[in-house]
């Protein structure tokens, strides 16, 4: 199936877990995409794993959270895209910690790279999405957002903000034909998840993590696949008609 022939796409976070499968599928279906990341060696490997379609990617170093990288990043995607289709924004880090014992500069950064990253790559790429006449903006959310997630304030607070800015720009934008649409996983088998599990506060809960994970398969955790299928499916033209939404890719963690 090729939904993307033709479609300009660019995904942040694209050097690994979620964003690179997600840049991974796209191109698989004939998307022309820029692959963003902080981690330039992290975008050589996605470069490595699209074969014979890296001919049509490009990567790029960006730092969600700064404003001139951000801009810089754009202005080099938008040159090789000629335009710009579907911005998928999965850049996110994760740091657990003890609210009580939380510094200020972890709640900052988790909040800076999570919200505002998302923020600043939306707003820089609005011209060209609302441009388009089909713009489509797929964010990322979580679980988190909508179920108690100890040790992880900052994180559960940054998604929820997600979730609300999705939310208004669906609807600022819906006349001049932008969607938007925020996807929610649960764990996911990625470097994001294994880090927040190694880095959990000393004599954490573990039985608080209950309902962290879906029913699935004993409680498995997802995989970047299964996540990746389901933005092809919204940012495609089989999800026209679907803005200013969740859907919830989780197992079944919120049933």
């Amino acid at each position: 199936m090729r939904r993307y022939d033709g479609r300009r796409v660019f995904v942040t976070g694209a050097g690994s877990g979620i964003g690179q499968g997600i840049a991974l599928r796209l191109l698989d279906e004939g998307a022309q995409l820029v692959a963003a990341d902080i981690d330039k060696s992290g975008l050589e490997a996605t470069a490595t794993k699209a074969g014979d379609a890296a001919d049509r990617l490009r990567t790029v170093v960006v730092n969600v959270a700064d404003l001139e990288s951000v801009r810089t990043a754009t202005a080099e995607a938008l040159e090789f895209l000629g335009g710009l289709d579907v911005l998928v924004n999965a850049a996110g880090i994760l740091r657990p910690a003890r609210t009580d014992e939380m510094p200020l500069d972890v709640w900052n950064q988790v909040i800076s790279v999570n919200l505002t990253g998302t923020f600043l790559m939306t707003q820089s790429s609005l011209p060209a999405l609302v441009e388009s006449g089909h713009g489509v903006v797929v964010n990322l959310s979580s679980t988190a957002a909508f179920s108690a997630a100890p040790y992880l304030a900052a994180y559960a607070a940054s998604k929820g903000g997600v979730n609300a800015f999705t939310h208004a720009i669906a609807l600022e934008y819906a006349k001049q034909g932008l969607r938007a649409v925020n996807i929610v996983p649960a764990g996911i088998t990625s470097g994001i998840t294994t880090k927040s599990i190694r880095d959990q506060p000393e004599g954490f809960d573990p039985s608080l993590f209950a309902r962290m994970t879906g029913w699935l398969n004993g409680g498995a955790l997802g995989s970047p696949d299964d996540i990746a299928g389901v933005v092809a499916m919204v940012a495609s033209d089989d999800g026209r008609y679907m803005t200013g939404t969740e859907i919830r890719v989780d197992g079944g963690a919120l049933m």
